[in-house]
């Protein structure tokens, strides 16, 4: 309390104290908080340059091709120059951009149009596949420009795929030099790896199959691919992308049989192919035969129906009795979940193909066959170690319900067998063998007696 004089009064030296209060905004008219936030001068009609970079390249082919045509025409008909000339001029032209026009001047002279004509108002050259010799000498040479290119130029390789794929398609709008010169360079492409064999599937256009275009296409394609490498490896790029068992598709679906398709190209020299279709084709029909087969004994079907069935298939597909008995042989053990017990395991094998037997005897009427089951059981109890003490009473037992006769036992006693458990195999039949040479002997004596 200072009084009722109030308080001191402030000593002239003593410091002015200043108020923390922030004095009050000025008064515009405007609200301070609106003015917190002011809004950015705008131009109106302002025009800002774009950048050159930023700016689309109009699409223009011709002028592409102008450019790669007047450097073919300078290397003339010297592929390793037209080589060179392509290697070089990927640095100036944009490839990735006109590879569709790239390679169509490369295999036709010029740019093409839907259906595979050139067209008129367009330059064209004659440094290209379509104009060269028609030998397999110079569309290897022609392969090897395509090669380096893309060697040189691995973003090429899609692009020259889709262009194969598309040239396949316009084959009727080509002459018949032009698709055998094409036939024969994709064939050589095919076989250095250049090209998938994937591009095949544009030969199953329906428009092609049904005039015969097709076939006779493939006729080169092979002949010059099989000259590269062979069948095997031939057949190794089919299997890769599931075309080994298309090939048939070349021909009308009335004509798609095997009898057509090796008729055809054997007597155009390629007898190696035709096999090779046959020997699928039987493949395919012993994959059927086994998963129907299979099938028929899960249903518990009369083995009088499957017999016949079996017999029917080996007629249709040509497929010979010792092949088929390997068949039921691996059906047959295939219906059962066998037991994991050795000292279980032959009992349970004994009662089941005691069942069977009739069903083997039936595709056992040939030496060859009663061998090859042979040779099917011994496999067997090798590869599923529970059967190894099996083999000899699975013999027996088929010897009795003749199944197995005694020739082929002691054909395979002494020199037909495999090598997969020779010794335990061969140790656990010597009794048996022996007894069946004794009962052979005394067979003979026998007879001689009679006489």
């Amino acid at each position: 309390m200072y009084g009722a004089a109030g308080p001191p009064a402030r000593s002239a030296s003593a410091p002015a104290v200043r108020s923390l209060r922030r004095p009050p905004p000025p008064a515009t008219g405007v609200s301070f908080m609106n003015n917190q936030k002011q809004q950015k001068p705008t131009l109106s009609g302002q025009r800002f340059k774009t950048r050159k970079r930023d700016e689309k390249e109009r699409f223009d082919p011709t002028q592409f091709q102008d450019c790669i045509i007047q450097g073919l025409t300078e290397t003339g008909t010297d592929l390793e120059a037209v080589a060179k000339f392509l290697d070089a001029s990927g640095a100036k032209l944009d490839y990735r951009r006109y590879a569709e026009t790239l390679f169509d001047i490369l295999v036709a002279g010029g740019m093409l149009a839907p259906g595979g004509t050139l067209a008129d108002d367009m330059m064209r050259t004659d440094v290209c596949v379509f104009a060269a010799q028609e030998d397999l000498e110079t569309m290897q040479a022609f392969a090897q420009v395509f090669n380096k290119l893309i060697r040189r130029y691995k973003y090429l390789e899609k692009g020259f795929e889709d262009e194969v794929k598309k040239l396949l398609l316009f084959l009727k709008g080509f002459s018949e030099s032009e698709r055998n010169k094409l036939a024969m360079l994709t064939g050589v492409l095919l076989a250095n790896g250049t090209l998938n064999a994937s591009i095949l599937n544009s030969l199953y256009n329906e428009n092609l199959v049904k005039e015969g275009v097709s076939a006779a296409f493939a006729v080169k394609l092979f002949k010059s691919w099989i000259n590269e490498k062979d069948i095997n490896a031939v057949a190794a790029s089919l299997r890769k992308v599931s075309m080994d068992n298309r090939l048939m598709e070349l021909f009308p679906a009335n004509k798609q049989s095997v009898e057509h398709f090796t008729k055809y190209f054997t007597e155009a020299g390629l007898k190696e192919l035709s096999e090779y279709v046959r020997n699928q084709q039987t493949i395919g029909a012993r994959k059927e035969l086994q998963k129907e087969l299979q099938e028929q004994m899960s249903r518990g079907d009369p083995f009088k129906d499957i017999i016949l069935y079996v017999k029917e298939e080996m007629k249709k597909n040509n497929i010979p009795e010792p092949v088929v008995i390997g068949i039921v042989w691996s059906s047959v053990m295939s219906t059962v979940e066998w037991n994991k017990k050795e000292e279980l395991v032959a009992e349970q094998a004994i009662k089941h193909l005691k069942q069977y037997s009739p069903l083997l005897a039936a595709f056992t009427t040939q030496g060859q066959s009663e061998l090859t089951l042979l040779l099917k059981i011994q496999e067997y109890c090798y590869d599923n170690i529970h059967f190894m003490k099996a083999f000899q009473k699975i013999v027996v037992l088929f010897y009795k319900a003749e199944v197995l006769s005694e020739e082929p036992i002691l054909k395979w006693y002494k020199d037909a067998h495999v090598a997969k458990g020779k010794s335990v195999f061969l140790e656990q039949m010597k009794k048996f063998v022996e007894w069946l040479k004794n009962a052979e002997e005394e067979s003979e004596s026998e007879a001689e007696e009679g006489d």
